[in-house]
C-alpha cells in the first residue's frame, strides 16, 4: 500500500461512491476500483459496505481513514518543512567565527531573522585551524574570519567573500595616562609602549602584519606577551599589563572605561575580513542568503 492508494481510499470515503471519487481524482472508474480491490486484498479486510452505488466505511475502513489522514498530514508537513529548509525559511544555520569578528554578527543575524524568523542559529568560536575542522566535518557552513584563512587544508578548497577591511587601532590602559587628551596617535608613539600580541602557533599572519608595519616605521615592537585569545589580551590591557594593536571592529563589542582606544593617524594598514566556506560542498539556502546579507555592509 502506497501514498497514492491512500489518497484514492480517502477520496472514495469522502465521496461515498466510486464514480464521484474517480471524477474528483480526474481518473477513470475501473482503475480506481482495481486499486481499492488491491488494498482490501492486501489488508485482508473489507473497507466499504456496498449498497448499490453507495459505499459506507466499515469499522476497519474507519480505522484506516483515521490513520491515512494522519499519515498524509504528517507527510505533507514533512515535505513542506524540507522545502522550507531548502528555501532558507526554517532550520538551523551553523556559523563559525574568530573572536575578533564576533562584532560583525549581531547586526546581520538580526537583519536575517527579520526576514526568516523561523531560522535559528548555532555559532561556534575558535581559531582558524579549529574552524577549518568544523567546516570540514560539516559542524558549520560558514566562517566569519580575518584573512588569510590559515587552515591545515589546501586554500583552493575555500570560497571567500571579502568584506570591507578593518583599520587597526591602539588599545591602551587608561591608568597609564599616556595620551589623556588624544583620540589618535602616530605609529612612532607605539615604539615605547609595552605591547601584547595576538598570536598562536597556528595563526601568525595578523601578528606578522603588525610587526612588519612597525618595522616600516623604523622600530621593533616591544612585545612582552603573546596570546591566542583576544579576550585575554583585552583583560591584560584592562589590568595595565600592556597595550595592544587590534582591528577597530573588535572594540565595538566592548564598552570598557579602563581602556583607551586610539586611531593610528599616519598609517592605512588594515585587517582583511571575509566569509569562508567550502566551495565544492553543498551550501544551504539559509547560508547563501546570510552571505548575501553582507552585501549591505
Amino acid at each position: 500500500m502506497d501514498v497514492r492508494q491512500l489518497n484514492y481510499f480517502l477520496a472514495i470515503a469522502k465521496e461515498e461512491q466510486i464514480t464521484r471519487a474517480a471524477q474528483a481524482l480526474h481518473m477513470e472508474q475501473p482503475p480506481l476500483s482495481r486499486q481499492l480491490k488491491l488494498m482490501e486484498e492486501e489488508l485482508g479486510v473489507t473497507l466499504f459496505d456496498r449498497n448499490g452505488k453507495q459505499m459506507k466505511l466499515t469499522q476497519a475502513g474507519e480505522v484506516l481513514q483515521r490513520w491515512a489522514e494522519s499519515l498524509l498530514h504528517d507527510l505533507n508537513e514533512a515535505v513542506k518543512e524540507v522545502k522550507d529548509i531548502e528555501n532558507g525559511l526554517q532550520g538551523t544555520l551553523s556559523v563559525g567565527s574568530v573572536f575578533s569578528c564576533i562584532s560583525l554578527l549581531p547586526l546581520k543575524i538580526g537583519e536575517f531573522r527579520q526576514r526568516y524568523p523561523r531560522v535559528t542559529f548555532k555559532i561556534l568560536e575558535g581559531d582558524h585551524v579549529t574552524l577549518a575542522e568544523y567546516l570540514e566535518h560539516r559542524n558549520i557552513e560558514l566562517v566569519i574570519t580575518r584573512l588569510p584563512f590559515e587552515s591545515n587544508y589546501d586554500s583552493d578548497k575555500y570560497a571567500i567573500k571579502r568584506l570591507p577591511s578593518d583599520p587597526f587601532v591602539a588599545v591602551v590602559p587608561r591608568q597609564w595616562n599616556c595620551f589623556p587628551l588624544q583620540d589618535s596617535i602616530s605609529m612612532k608613539e607605539l615604539a615605547d609602549l609595552q605591547l601584547l600580541a595576538v598570536k598562536s602557533d597556528k595563526t601568525i599572519r595578523l601578528h606578522e602584519k603588525i610587526v612588519n608595519e612597525c618595522r616600516r616605521f623604523g622600530f621593533e615592537p616591544n612585545m612582552i606577551c603573546e596570546c591566542s585569545s583576544v579576550a585575554i589580551i583585552i583583560a591584560l590591557v584592562v589590568a595595565g599589563i600592556g597595550a595592544t594593536i587590534l582591528p577597530k571592529s573588535v572594540m565595538t563589542s566592548f564598552r570598557i572605561p579602563d581602556i583607551q582606544i586610539l586611531d593610528i593617524y599616519d598609517t592605512s594598514f588594515q585587517s582583511d575580513v571575509g566569509i569562508v566556506w567550502l566551495q565544492n560542498r553543498y551550501l544551504s539556502k539559509s547560508a547563501q542568503t546570510f552571505i548575501d546579507i553582507f552585501d549591505n555592509v
